[in-house]
């Protein structure tokens, strides 16, 4: 009886990849896919274990998944979890949706990198793809540094953006670029990275195409040009836990009245940091922040679309939306719950008298481009220091004067003081968009006025 076991498992094996073809899981989106299977692997996190995905992470993965959206932009932080949703979204695609993914980094080391740290340990440590990979742990024709093909006939390429060859012989229904703002702006002379990938897409019924980043120079950078095209860009609005108003968080810097804030003990070390409210100047405290999350919702600057979970999209009026084809959305380490404003805050009086320090702070913290003028660089949180700040009317102010402009799209307005001499203090700003002849948005301007 005993030589047969290893046979009838063999033969179990052969079963169970037979039938993986007629098996078909019930509609999963990419959250519901990451929180049931995907596994934090020892080697590639802080700490190992079942994932979960955080509040602002649920529309950037589930837009990732969404098949109505077709080109994804992410201006991002550090310690945002972004390779991780990443390789989430990957495993999604491959076993839950049978879509073949090609996945592009700066360079073919960083290529390598991610397959050996990232790609490989997922399929280790998440059944589903295992189940998938009989390949896996063994020298075989279907698995190598640069692609592996799967039981269910899906492949995944993880190569180099730096050659153009590299972009050749690929037939994909997903390309992803991982860290767009290194890549070569021209690759070889035939063009744009995303132009050269995302030609690879012809023929694939649900094109995607996956563009994420910390950005560089303002001007330059192509995780920002990526992001420019599309005429949605959202960022995360929690509502304040005193207040009830939204925002999105902002640095702000030492001299604002509202953003980060903190404060030195008796031997001057940083011992405390806080957030304060834009609107009504609330405190709000790290842990406040991230219970708040769960009600946050990503808001358009551009428009008046939102989504909380990146399915289902609204307009100003909370009506349902179509989703749209093409989306960006910029986070930075504020929102992290792998970190805390007061490592932020350490972190930056440590560059803060350092230019090459400093704009590594800007880009891999705050995920914002670096504006450089090629001259001599004032420190930009001693620039933005020296505005003057006042009240919502300054004492000088003797006359308010507002106006309201219609557009196409919306109504905005504009209240100013005027003091002695011509001064002028802007001291209100509002935009309600919606169509500028509904007796609804009529309404809501004269409750502004």
């Amino acid at each position: 009886m005993s030589t047969l076991k290893p046979w009838m498992t063999e033969l179990r094996k052969a079963f169970k990849a037979g039938l993986q073809a007629l098996f078909k899981e019930p509609p999963l989106t990419g959250v519901d896919w990451a929180n049931t299977h995907f596994y934090l692997s020892s080697e590639s996190s802080y700490q190992e274990g079942k994932w979960e995905t955080a509040p602002f992470q649920v529309a950037l993965l589930n837009s990732m998944g969404n098949d109505l959206i077709m080109f994804f932009n992410l201006m991002k932080s550090a310690r945002v979890g972004y390779t991780k949703m990443l390789m989430a979204d990957v495993g999604y695609k491959i076993q839950h949706k049978r879509r073949s993914v090609a996945l592009f980094s700066p360079t073919d080391p960083d290529a390598e990198e991610l397959m050996k740290q990232h790609v490989e340990t997922m399929v280790r440590d998440v059944p589903t793809l295992l189940d998938l990979a009989p390949w896996h742990g063994k020298k075989h024709r279907d698995s190598s540094l640069s692609a592996k093909r799967f039981l269910n006939k899906k492949m995944l390429w993880c190569r180099g953006g730096k050659a153009s060859r590299n972009y050749r012989g690929i037939s994909a229904d997903q390309v992803v670029y991982d860290e767009l703002s290194n890549f070569e702006q021209n690759v070889d002379g035939e063009g744009a990275p995303t132009f050269l990938g995302d030609k690879r897409l012809e023929g694939a019924t649900f094109k995607k195409s996956i563009r994420g980043s910390t950005p560089k120079i303002k001007g330059t950078c192509q995780i920002e040009k990526a992001a420019s095209e599309s005429p949605y860009f959202l960022r995360f609005n929690i509502p304040c836990p005193s207040c009830g108003k939204e925002q999105h968080l902002k640095w702000g810097g030492k001299d604002c009245d509202f953003g980060i804030k903190w404060e030195r003990d008796e031997h001057g070390e940083i011992s405390k940091a806080w957030y304060v409210c834009e609107h009504t100047h609330c405190v709000v405290w790290y842990h406040e922040m991230v219970e708040a999350a769960h009600r946050g919702r990503w808001i358009c600057e551009k428009s008046s679309i939102w989504t909380r979970d990146g399915i289902d999209w609204y307009g100003a009026d909370d009506e349902l939306r179509a989703t749209p084809r093409s989306v960006s959305f910029h986070v930075w380490t504020a929102y992290s719950t792998f970190t805390t404003w007061l490592e932020m805050v350490l972190e930056f009086d440590k560059v803060k008298d350092n230019r090459e320090n400093l704009i590594a702070f800007v880009n891999t913290t705050l995920g914002e481009t670096w504006e450089d003028d090629q001259g001599e660089k004032v420190d930009w949180e001693l620039l933005y220091g020296r505005r003057e700040v006042y009240p919502q009317v300054p004492v000088r102010g003797l006359t308010l004067m507002g106006a309201i402009d219609t557009q196409d799209d919306r109504y905005e307005g504009r209240v100013w003081a005027f003091g002695q001499g011509e001064e002028a203090w802007l001291v209100d700003k509002w935009v309600l968009m919606g169509d500028p002849a509904s007796e609804e948005l009529r309404k809501k301007v004269r409750l502004k006025v």
